[in-house]
């Protein structure tokens, strides 16, 4: 998948831990934007997704 975009919809998360770049999208608006271990070092709402799925 070298030199390709690749665009990934997706509840969820498991589908998209290893990707290169996860963008949260709210209501048409970007929340977060980073790799998996970035969002959860951040604690925001893609942890607390995170969290929600696999608690």
């Amino acid at each position: 998948m070298k030199e390709r975009t690749v665009l990934i919809i997706t509840h969820r998360l498991s589908t998209i831990k290893k990707v290169g770049k996860i963008y949260l999208i709210d209501e048409g608006k970007v929340l977060e934007c980073g790799d998996h271990e970035e969002l959860i070092s951040n604690k925001g709402l893609y942890y607390n997704i995170f969290e929600t799925q696999y608690s």
